[in-house]
C-alpha cells in the first residue's frame, strides 16, 4: 500500500509537470492543479499514517509465581528469553514486549495484541485478586486479544476449577492440564528422558520452519479438553509425542484454537527444564505461537531468532541444580 501511494504521488507530479510543459510557456513556478493537490494530500496523508498509528505489535508477557528448583521452570529468566526472542526476530520486525512479573496495569493489558503466561499454574488464578484478574481477561479476550500458556501456565488446580472442569481456559486456549487436586481429570506430570515431539497439523501457520525434534523434558499428557476429554471443533492439536515409553499413547502436547471473538489461543506444555530453551526446534515451535496470536503472518520459514548464553537472562541457574535430600527422621533416643 505504502509503495502504491508513493507510485500515485509521482505520476501526479509528472502529470501537473507535463501541462506546464505544454501550456503558454509563461514563466511561472510549477504547481499542482487543485484537483491533484487535493488528492496528493490524500496520498500523503496514506504515507505517514503508519507511523503516526504506530505500526508495532505488542505482546505481554505475565511472570507468576514459581517454587521449583533452579534450572527448572526459572520463569522469570524466561520470561527474558521471550521478551528477547520477540523484540529480535530477524524475519517479523516491529514486535515490542512487556514483561511483568505480577499483574499487568490497564495501559499494558489494552495495548497488548497477545498475553503470554509463563509461571506454576495459570497465573491469574495464583496471583493476588483472582477473580477481577479473571475479569481483565474476559475483557482482553472478548476484544480479540490472543493468549499463550507456556509449561505449567497452562496448569490449572482443584481449587479454580468447578466440579464438572470448567475452566476459562478451555475458551481461551482450548485446554488446560490438569493438576492432581482436580475433581474430574488428572493430567500426568513426568520427566522423560527423551520425548520426540511430532507436528500434528503440518498446514499450521505455528508449524512453519520446525522439524520433529526430541529432548529430555516434561512434557505433560494426558491433558484436558472438556467434556469427554475432546476437543472442540475449533481446536487442533499441533504436536504430539508417543508417551510413556512404557505404553506409548499418541498424546497431544501443544494445541490452538481459534475463537468466535476473533481471537487466537496455544498452549504448549514445555519446556520444563530452562537449557531447554537452547532447542531452535522447540524456540521457533513457541515464537510461531505468539505471533500467530498476535495475529502476525507468521513467515515461511518460521520464526528466526539468535539466543544468546542463557546465562545472559540471569537464571538461578541454567542446568537443573536438584534440590537438597530432606534428612530422615530419627528415631527418638529412650529416655
Amino acid at each position: 500500500m505504502i509503495n502504491l501511494c508513493r507510485s500515485r504521488v509521482g505520476l501526479l507530479i509528472l502529470d501537473d509537470m507535463s501541462a506546464i510543459a505544454e501550456g503558454s510557456g509563461t514563466a511561472r513556478p510549477p504547481s499542482l492543479s487543485l484537483p491533484n493537490m487535493k488528492t496528493l494530500l490524500l496520498l500523503l496523508l496514506c504515507l505517514i499514517a503508519p507511523s503516526l498509528s504506530g505500526a508495532e505489535t505488542r505482546v505481554l508477557i505475565v511472570v507468576g509465581p514459581s517454587s521449583h528448583p533452579p534450572g527448572s521452570h526459572e520463569v522469570a529468566a524466561g520470561g527474558r528469553v521471550l521478551r528477547h526472542c520477540l523484540e529480535h526476530m530477524e524475519n517479523l520486525p516491529d514486535v515490542k514486549a512487556d514483561l511483568v512479573e505480577g499483574w499487568p496495569n490497564q495501559t499494558q493489558r489494552e495495548a497488548a495484541s497477545s498475553i503470554v503466561f509463563i509461571g506454576d499454574f495459570f497465573p491469574p488464578n495464583r496471583l493476588p485478586n483472582a477473580a477481577q484478574n479473571l475479569a481483565d481477561l474476559d475483557v482482553m479476550m472478548q476484544r480479540g486479544c490472543g493468549m499463550v500458556c507456556v509449561h505449567y501456565a497452562t496448569g490449572v488446580h482443584g481449587d479454580d476449577v468447578k466440579s464438572d472442569g470448567d475452566h476459562p481456559l478451555l475458551r481461551w486456549i482450548g485446554g488446560y492440564f490438569a493438576n492432581r487436586t482436580c475433581p474430574h481429570h488428572v493430567s500426568i506430570a513426568k520427566i522423560f528422558p527423551a520425548a520426540t515431539i511430532t507436528p500434528a497439523a503440518p498446514t499450521h501457520p505455528v508449524l512453519r520452519g520446525w522439524k520433529e525434534f526430541t529432548l529430555h523434558d516434561e512434557p505433560y499428557i494426558n491433558n484436558y479438553f472438556g467434556p469427554g476429554n475432546r476437543m472442540a471443533a475449533n481446536v487442533t492439536a499441533l504436536a504430539t509425542s508417543l508417551l510413556p515409553p512404557e505404553s506409548p499413547k499418541r498424546e497431544t502436547v501443544a494445541w490452538s484454537i481459534e475463537r468466535a471473538d476473533s481471537g487466537r489461543g496455544f498452549g504448549i506444555v514445555m519446556p520444563h527444564f530452562y537449557k531447554n530453551w537452547r532447542d531452535e526446534d522447540l524456540r521457533r515451535f513457541i515464537l510461531n505461537g505468539i505471533a500467530w496470536t498476535a495475529k502476525l503472518e507468521v513467515p515461511h520459514e518460521g520464526v528466526k531468532t539468535t539466543l544468546p548464553d542463557l546465562a545472559t537472562f540471569q537464571p538461578a541457574s541454567v542446568d537443573f541444580t536438584p534440590p537438597p535430600p530432606k534428612p530422615k527422621n530419627t528415631p527418638a533416643k529412650p529416655r
